[in-house]
Order: C-alpha cells, then structure tokens, then sequence
C-alpha cells in the first residue's frame, strides 16, 4: 500500500535515485566501439541478435510500412489524425520567430532560422510499443522543417509502422538498444549519420545517448517517470487514476500527491488498492506504487508547491490556474481536474517527451525549437563602427588581442 507521510518527510522520501547508469554503459561501450569500427557488419549482428531482425538490411522497406497502414483500424487512424493536428498546431506556436530590426542608428540585428539536417527519434517498442512517441518527436520536426527524418525502433509493429507512413517518414529502421544509437551517432552505409537524437528508452538507450552526447546532439538523459499531483480535494478515484496511469510504465516510475486533506489522502490510497484489483498492468504499477511512491500531506498549498520546486518533476498536475505563478520547475503542467497526463500523453498537443530526474530545473519538453539552429545576424554601416570602435578596441586590447582591435581601426582609417 502506498505510503502516507507528513510534508516534513518529503525531502528525504524524494531524494533523487542516483540513476544507475555505470553498469549499463559497461555494456554498451563495446557495441558503440563496434558499430563505430565496423559499421553495417556490427549492426546487423546486433540487431539480428537483440532485435530479431530476419531481414538482409535494418531499412524497413515502403512496402512494408504501406501495408501496416492498410491494416490500422478505422479508431486507430482517427486518433493519430486528432492528435497530429494538436501537436502540428501547438509545434508552429512553439516556432522561435526570425527577425531584423535597427536597435539603434545603424545598427541592424536580428536571427535567422535553419533546421538541423538530420534527426532521428527513437521509438520504443519493447513492453509497450509506442506510436506516439512517433507523433510527439516527428511532427514537431517536421514542423520545424528538417528535411531528413529517421525512425528506429526494434520490434515491428502496425501501430508504428503504419504511423510512419501516414506521417509520410520514409526512413525506418527496425533497430533497437545501443546499437541503434550508435548507427545514427556515427552513420553507417545503410543508416545516415544524425545531427540530433531524440526520444525515450530503456537504460541501454540512455547510457549510449549519455557517452555520445557531445558527438551527437540529444534531448536529455532520461530517468524514470515521475508524476507529483497537488491537491486539496477532488475525486480520489480520478487522483487514484492519474498516479496508476504513471506507475504502470515501469517498475522504477514514481507517483507522488500532495494534499492538504488527510481525508484525501486516505481515500485515494485506499481507491489505489482498489483500482489495482483488476488492471492489467498491476504487477508492474504494484512495485511503483510501494517501492517508489508517496502521498504527503501539507499545511498548505505554498507548501506543497515549495516541495515540487524542489523536486522539479517531469509532469505536474495542479487544481488551479492560480498556482501556475508558482511554478518553478516542471517538464509539463497539467491544470483542473479535466487535465489528466494521459491528455499530455497521447493527443492535447505539446510533446511527452520530457525531463526527468530533476532535469525540469534546466529545460522544459521536448519542441519545435529543438530542430532548428538559431543564427544572429549582425550588420553594422560606418558611422555605427566608428561610435561603437573606442568600445570595441579598449575591450579587445583589454584582453590581449591586438588583432581583434586593428581589424576595426584598419576599417576607420587608423
């Protein structure tokens, strides 16, 4: 049973987990040297191997990804149709905005915009095949503009396969684990070479996407999922609900509520029992439920959101738009009582590809903006440079590079 504590615990019930990577990348390390050394040859060894690949090459043919889509169910494709157009809609809004303007006497700044060439999301497809994870890393590249969009994801399914292509994503590859990351880091003869990799994976994704960051841009290092819930009434079966929605991704994902309400507390532990009786993911939401989860209860709101600053979770449900001043650190918030993480998830429109393990303290999901370069344009006419030279070349100077500050006196006649 889920554990209940006063607010004065929660520090160090919700101390991070030092996430135990160093084992995980022991493993990798030889297969990421392999692809690296040996490209093609490395790769289909592994992903016949791992990913039980029965073809000559990890390139999933047209044909293939056609008759997937022929196969989605009428339901299936209105989903992926109603959740496109939210997340391309919510995409172009996140669009950084190219500009130039005259900031003072000539003196004309601005930005240019210029998508990355390459990128490729990576799409579990283990446990729990994940078509919108597809939706959530593609559309918002394509909106972004990026001209070469690549998939991987090791298990062949419909739903993901039959997504590409209603997506119009050419490039799939049925390959998993490191050895994926690794085509996609170094390139290979079969797989281009990406600028930047993204989406979630198991602990092998993310210790290779750790080692290569550097060589390959990435979203972030992932960790477990977490949810942490403020609250100071509501319906304990929807609350009970949201934090089983969590806990059944995996045996280390966290659900943590905070509440004023003692009474509320006890409730949604006890429809917590209940709901577990008979979901079909229990095993799994069972272990992080009593392993990894927590309900505490609060003095007061402030408080409550004082200790989720100070968790800075990946998903952050509030009761009230009020609260939204507060908010310090968070992957994504959820809003009132008719904002379940599942809308998040799956259709409402900004990506669930998110911090974790207190990443939110130093970006927010996964965007638009994520796929494009943002370039500053600087032009300058004669009068500026000569107002601006004294600046210029006292500064240069200042520091040792006598060059930097003869290339402006050259252009004044000095």
């Amino acid at each position: 049973m889920i554990r209940i504590l006063e607010a004065n615990q929660a520090e160090k019930i919700l101390a991070r987990r030092t996430a135990r990577l160093e084992e995980a990348e022991a493993v990798v390390k030889p297969i990421l040297d392999a692809v690296r050394k040996k490209g093609d040859k490395a790769l289909l060894d592994y992903a016949r191997k791992l990913d039980k690949l029965d073809r000559d090459t990890v390139l999933v043919p047209q044909a293939e990804l056609q008759a997937a889509a022929q196969e989605l169910r009428p339901e299936f494709r209105n989903a992926v149709k109603v959740a496109s157009n939210n997340i391309r809609g919510y995409s172009r809004l996140q669009m950084p905005k190219p500009f130039r303007k005259a900031l003072s006497p000539g003196i004309r700044l601005g930005q240019i915009l210029r998508p990355l060439d390459a990128v490729a999301a990576y799409i579990p497809s283990g446990r729990y095949p994940l078509p919108s994870t597809l939706l959530m890393t593609v559309i918002p590249a394509q909106v972004a503009g990026v001209p070469n969009i690549m998939v991987a994801s090791p298990r062949p399914t419909p739903e993901i396969y039959g997504t590409s292509a209603i997506l119009e994503v050419n490039s799939v590859f049925q390959m998993g684990g490191a050895h994926a990351i690794a085509a996609f880091a170094f390139g290979t003869k079969t797989v281009p070479k990406a600028d930047r990799i993204v989406g979630p994976g198991n602990i092998y994704v993310t210790a290779a996407k750790k080692l290569l960051a550097g060589e390959v841009g990435i979203d972030f290092v992932a960790g477990p999922t977490e949810i942490l819930i403020i609250a100071a009434d509501g319906d304990p079966r929807w609350i009970a609900a949201d934090m089983l929605a969590q806990a059944e991704h995996d045996d280390d994902a966290a659900a943590i509520l905070l509440t004023t309400s003692r009474r509320l507390a006890t409730a949604v532990s006890q429809e917590i029992e209940k709901q577990l009786r008979d979901l079909s993911t229990a095993k799994t939401a069972r272990k992080a439920i009593d392993k990894n989860s927590a309900i505490f209860v609060c003095n007061s709101l402030e408080q409550a959101m004082e200790i989720s600053n100070n968790f800075a979770p990946e998903h952050l449900s509030i009761p009230e738009t009020r609260l939204l001043e507060m908010v310090k650190h968070a992957g994504a918030v959820f809003v009132g009582p008719n904002s379940p993480e599942a809308a998040g998830d799956y259709a409402a429109g900004p990506s669930h590809v998110l911090p974790t393990s207190g990443a939110a303290r130093l970006r927010g999901g996964l965007s638009a903006a994520d796929f494009v370069k943002v370039i500053a344009v600087q032009e300058l006419n004669g009068e500026a440079l000569r107002r601006l030279g004294p600046s210029i070349t006292t500064l240069a100077r200042a520091e040792g590079l006598e060059a930097h500050a003869r290339s402006v006196e050259v252009r004044l006649g000095k």
